[in-house]
């Protein structure tokens, strides 16, 4: 194993959508805001603040476009939102994020209940993205989270030949990052580093972030799996929020204060300051009062003479 003192990498938080959209309860809009900015404050700086898709389906994200305002005024922060079809999209880019998450499939089952397209007819639709982009917003950049890329609850087993063509595809519609996520909980560390392999060697510098889920307690050992395979963005929750990691099929985000912890006990920089994360920790607590929220490190506290 190689030394790894000295590296940086980057901790991309999905809590304020992918957590938030997991849960029944609708988080208030300041409460939002607030959240948002003691991340910030704690030194998160890229952050998926919303979903641009109807708010009959999502009511939880409903507020995206003023969240988005709102994170807009943080410098340096890179402002994240999922778009599902290229109508979101536009509304997206015209409300000024930097970067959109596209959700592509590589479950057919999972493809046609998440987002009534074939993985074939999302790439599609990537494209016509990736066109629109070019022509009128050139600076915000687009990333595919290639999801079920480990397995899926509706089909059981994906083709990791499946995930790779689809990656390839991707980067050949002019997307720019394309991650791989275990929407599922289903990866193991071997898998893990197998797959991103694959991803290295075909789409060489645009393979982007890996995006574990902890549904069977194996979220970090993933993420460090990635991460000895090069990766070097990590999507996760504050305080797990996104399902609990003890319930059945609950999809249970890695905890973004597992993921700091691990990293900077490693000597491997966040750039994020532990003691103001558990800040953001109470404000997100703040604005989910009856919602559970998950993380050893938080439960257990730092070890002793832990110096960040």
């Amino acid at each position: 194993m190689s030394n790894h003192t000295g590296d940086t990498v980057l901790i991309s938080e999905v809590g304020p959508r992918d957590g938030l959209q997991s849960i029944k309860t609708i988080m208030p809009t300041a409460f939002k805001l607030k959240w948002i900015s003691a991340l910030y404050d704690a030194g998160v700086r890229e952050i998926e603040v919303g979903s641009f898709v109807p708010s009959k389906l999502l009511p939880q994200l409903a507020d995206t476009a003023e969240v988005v305002a709102h994170a807009l005024q943080h410098p340096g922060l890179t402002v994240m939102a999922l778009v599902p079809n290229l109508r979101g999209a536009v509304t997206a880019f015209e409300a000024g994020v930097h970067k959109i998450t596209l959700p592509i499939s590589a479950s057919v089952a999972h493809s046609l209940a998440n987002v009534r397209k074939t993985p074939e007819e999302m790439m599609e639709e990537a494209k016509r993205i990736v066109a629109y982009r070019d022509a009128n917003f050139p600076a915000i950049s687009i990333e595919a989270g290639i999801s079920t890329a480990f397995g899926c609850t509706l089909q059981g087993k994906v083709d990791e030949d499946d995930v790779i063509r689809l990656s390839v595809m991707a980067a050949q519609a002019g997307i720019d990052d394309i991650g791989l996520s275990d929407t599922t909980g289903y990866a193991n560390p071997k898998q893990v580093r197998r797959l991103f392999r694959r991803l290295f060697d075909e789409v060489g510098e645009k393979a982007g972030a890996a995006h574990m889920h902890n549904t069977r307690g194996l979220g970090i050992a993933n993420c460090l799996a990635a991460f000895e395979e090069g990766v070097r963005t990590f999507d996760s929750s504050q305080g797990g929020l996104g399902g609990c990691p003890y319930a059945p099929g609950a999809s249970g985000n890695v905890v973004t204060e597992d993921l700091v912890f691990m990293f900077e006990a490693m000597n491997v920089k966040t750039h994020i300051n532990y003691e103001k994360l558990m800040q953001a920790r109470v404000a997100l607590q703040e604005g989910l009062p009856n919602e559970p929220i998950y993380g050893m490190t938080p439960e257990a506290g730092l070890p002793k003479g832990f110096i960040q």
